[in-house]
């Protein structure tokens, strides 16, 4: 490994202690800083996004093939998840170490993380036994964090940090949802959720594949929407969303993005053209919904469940963001310190785009935090 002189042997860091409310995760200055393994690079985190899996994973709420209600970590009954477990997906910082078999020469580039963990070789696209960082491992919310090199993208495009961090959990879900649907240039997508970081990911997106994406949303994030590509938007709180969405939509649906469903899963169905596709990757307002299997048997539709992507559209995304295809939408950061502000934020879903918590040793660097 290269030279670690500088680099102090404990760290501060947010601990997920177990299953629970905010009180379980613990801010600790503590922690022991990691050491990069064979084949692995140490990364000094500048930022680190939040996502729903964080929150879901800290609540137990992904439940069971038998029991929604049960307690349960990501994946289910095969759970990777130990406590103490540092949470954390979305990394970006600079390589400051190396383990054997990395080129000494990657120390100081600044890199975007992969947060996927494969648990296959290259070339094998199946994610049927996929785990991701943060997860089956110690994530972001820390000062440093090791991972495998290959993970570990150098990025170049004139963002920040934190603008960086916005990207890598949500738009990789949102790439291989609109994989997973086929959506293609001049096909109509509606996606739910659509101010949210999936969401606002989905709509731009769809853009770059010259489809046209129309947005569901609550009161107030409408133009904030139409301004990152959503063609017409729709609200959420609409007595009659099947007949807001004709009356929006200048044709008929394609494909339905959706991160909320619940009560209003089976007007998604509805919505849908014949042959339709419905895509999935959240439940924000609830996972257990009811199916009207004529709808889907009727329609000749497909359902298509999604979570995280590949490499081959995580590669993709990278190339999307050097080339500027995509844009942040960085809403606030965080001290690492206030991350149950951070956290209590990101719950009250008040904000369009990403939430970002930094270390606090890079705040300085930082200066004040990003205005909404």
């Amino acid at each position: 490994m290269a030279s670690k002189t500088s680099i102090p042997e404990t760290m501060s860091a947010v601990q997920l202690v177990g299953h629970g409310g905010l009180e379980k995760l613990v801010h600790t200055q503590d922690a022991p800083t990691p050491s990069p393994a064979a084949g692995e690079v140490l990364i000094d985190v500048h930022a680190c996004g939040m996502n729903n899996t964080d929150v879901w994973v800290r609540e137990g709420a992904y439940g069971s093939d038998t029991d929604p209600q049960e307690v349960s970590s990501w994946r289910r009954g095969r759970s990777t998840l130990q406590f103490p477990r540092i949470q954390g997906a979305d990394i970006v910082g600079r390589i400051v170490a190396v383990g054997d078999g990395v080129l000494a020469a990657r120390i100081g580039q600044r890199v975007m993380v992969d947060f996927s963990i494969y648990n296959r070789p290259e070339g094998d696209d199946s994610l049927a036994d996929i785990d991701y960082i943060g997860h089956g491992r110690d994530g972001g919310y820390a000062e440093y964090v090791a991972v495998p090199g290959e993970n570990a993208y150098e990025i170049t495009a004139d963002i920040s940090d934190a603008e960086l961090a916005t990207f890598c959990c949500a738009y990789l879900t949102a790439e291989q949802m609109l994989v997973r649907s086929r959506l293609t240039e001049g096909e109509r997508v509606l996606v739910t959720g659509a101010s949210g970081g999936v969401g606002s990911a989905i709509i731009q997106l769809a853009r770059a594949r010259r489809a046209i994406p129309y947005a569901v949303t609550s009161a107030g994030k409408e133009e904030a929407l139409r301004t990152i590509g959503a063609e017409g938007v729709i609200l959420r709180e609409t007595e009659d969303l099947v007949a807001e969405v004709a009356r929006v939509v200048d044709a008929p649906v394609d494909v339905v993005a959706d991160l909320v469903a619940g009560a209003m899963f089976n007007d998604l169905l509805r919505i849908l053209r014949p042959e339709g596709r419905y895509t999935t990757a959240g439940a924000i307002a609830g996972p257990v919904v009811d199916l009207d299997l004529r709808t889907m048997y009727l329609k000749q539709l497909e359902l298509h469940g999604s979570s995280q992507g590949t490499r081959t559209a995580f590669r993709r995304l990278v190339g999307y963001i050097e080339n500027g295809t995509i844009a942040p939408l960085l809403d606030r950061t965080f001290r690492l310190s206030d991350f149950h502000e951070a956290q209590r934020t990101f719950l009250g879903k008040s904000y369009i785009g990403k939430l970002v918590v930094v270390p606090d040793r890079h705040w300085d660097a930082l200066g004040a935090p990003h205005a909404s």
